[in-house]
């Protein structure tokens, strides 16, 4: 694992939720006899509870997934050459299944990826690397799960990528050397405005194609969505994460 690799992992970690709260908190902890630490921790101990709020994670997560919306079922088909999978990770060592597979977040977007392609006909690309702890890259992966469970084809596997930024380059050289320039790009719906933006900047163009929306239309609340949960920690931890990469793009391109 590279310096430049292990610095990004820290500095999101005390960015992103929980690490952010918990970093406050240590900080007012450490300079508690300074008049500023007790409203530090209180701000911190805020955050830390608004972050797990369904409410508050509900309006992060929606401010991304409004950006695009799900290709209705019967939907024309799209003037695109090529479906493009993202992968979102790996189970490793699954002992139900022999070794290594994909984890939720992958295996929702492979879904996904072959219902489209079963519908529209169109050929697949499937990205995602090897880790150092797995035997197999997420593409080698995703296209066994298309192959064997969907009975879907796939036509390219990009291996080499570690982050979005990654699936965005080098698929891109790919799918030109075969002649795609338009691509219906599945990924998680919160996470399609960083990679559109990202595989935009490599110079295709994107038909966004969402799925596992988290956000509602409908803001009827509840008394429970203003109770802490830790599943609205999770949604608020992946909304950020994405607002976070976004800015990161901002500000180095």
């Amino acid at each position: 694992m590279s310096v430049a690799w292990t610095l990004k992992i820290l500095i999101s970690t005390l960015l992103l939720p929980p690490g952010n709260g918990l970093a406050l908190l240590c900080v007012a902890g450490v300079f508690r006899c300074r008049r500023w630490a007790f409203g530090l921790a209180v701000a911190a101990t805020m955050l830390s509870i608004a972050q797990c709020m369904p409410a508050v994670a509900g309006l992060l997560i929606a401010s991304l997934e409004n950006q695009s919306a799900a290709i209705a079922p019967n939907a024309p088909k799209p003037e695109a050459g090529a479906i493009v999978v993202l992968g979102s990770g790996l189970a490793t060592n699954a002992s139900e299944y022999g070794g290594d597979t994909a984890n939720d977040r992958t295996l929702i977007r492979t879904r996904y990826g072959a219902t489209l392609a079963r519908r529209y006909d169109l050929p697949v690309l499937v990205t995602g690397g090897q880790l150092v702890e797995t035997n197999a890259s997420e593409a080698e992966l995703m296209a066994g799960i298309l192959q064997n469970e969907f009975g879907v084809e796939t036509r390219w596997q990009e291996s080499g990528s570690m982050d979005t930024a990654g699936n965005a380059t080098l698929s891109a050289p790919i799918l030109k050397a075969a002649g795609v320039q338009r691509i219906l790009l599945v990924t998680h719906a919160f996470h399609m405005p960083r990679a559109r933006l990202l595989f935009e900047q490599a110079g295709l163009e994107v038909i966004p194609a969402p799925t596992a929306f988290f956000s509602h239309q409908s803001f009827d609340w509840l008394l429970s969505d203003f109770l802490p949960q830790a599943k609205a920690l999770q949604i608020s931890y992946y909304a950020l994460h994405e607002w976070l990469g976004m800015a990161w793009i901002a500000l180095t391109h």
